[in-house]
């Protein structure tokens, strides 16, 4: 794709004053395909605040809501662009369990996140994490529940209790499991190990949790829990 049909892309998802799930992977798509360096990524950094402010100059004067809109679709378009880092964004930890260090890390993460947590886990069965799932949906942030059709209905399972909530939650359509460990809060932090969310996982067994806001790992799992949402199936329960 050139780079007139990038900036026609770039402009077509400010029509409406809203990024949208799907142009905002579609966007990344095409920026991870051109193979752009940091100095590619903000040439359009620098487009999509262009783009920004002539639709605030058009807008002035006229309709503060769709204003915010506008600096909400650019919000989202800066995070797009910056899969790439230094490293120095500001949140690199590990933790290991038994112990409470990888539950108290992701009840942190679920606690702060002000929009969005997509969670794609293999199995959910600690209620501990299952009620600050809950806070959070209380609290007005988007959850989408990614996990493996086979462990969704097992005895102890939370994933009923979390759809009944009207929490959105989708499960894998293959005879074999869908065994990931990872969120990603806000577009811009992730959890990720082997960690699976389970008393046990805390108690007795030897796990890892990371945490980090790198956009270099960040960007690539959120990709990946897109395309697996748009693969999965609702769940309906038992």
């Amino acid at each position: 794709m050139d780079q007139k049909s990038i900036d026609d892309m770039l402009a077509a998802t400010l029509e409406d004053h809203v990024l949208s799930r799907g142009e905002k992977h579609a966007l990344s798509e095409v920026l991870r395909e051109q193979g752009l360096g940091e100095e590619g990524f903000a040439f359009w950094r620098h487009r999509a605040f262009a783009l920004a402010r002539a639709e605030l100059g058009a807008l002035e004067g006229r309709d503060s809501q769709m204003g915010t809109k506008v600096v909400d679709w650019l919000e989202g378009v800066v995070k797009v662009l910056h899969p790439i880092g230094d490293g120095s964004e500001g949140v690199a930890r590990v933790c290991f369990s038994p112990g409470p260090e990888c539950l108290r890390a992701i009840i942190s993460e679920l606690g702060r996140a002000q929009k969005t947590i997509d969670i794609c886990v293999f199995t959910i069965t600690d209620d501990r994490v299952t009620g600050e799932i809950l806070a959070a949906h209380r609290r007005g942030v988007k959850v989408r529940v990614a996990t493996d059709d086979d462990k969704a209905y097992d005895r102890g399972s939370d994933v009923e209790r979390l759809a009944a909530a009207d929490i959105e939650v989708r499960v894998d359509v293959t005879d074999h499991h869908m065994h990931h460990k990872f969120a990603v809060f806000d577009d811009a932090r992730l959890v990720t190990g082997s960690y699976n969310w389970t008393r046990s996982a805390a108690e007795y067994n030897q796990e890892n949790v990371l945490v980090t806001d790198d956009g270099r790992l960040v960007g690539p799992y959120r990709q990946m829990f897109d395309r697996l949402w748009e693969r999965f199936k609702p769940f309906h329960g038992a």
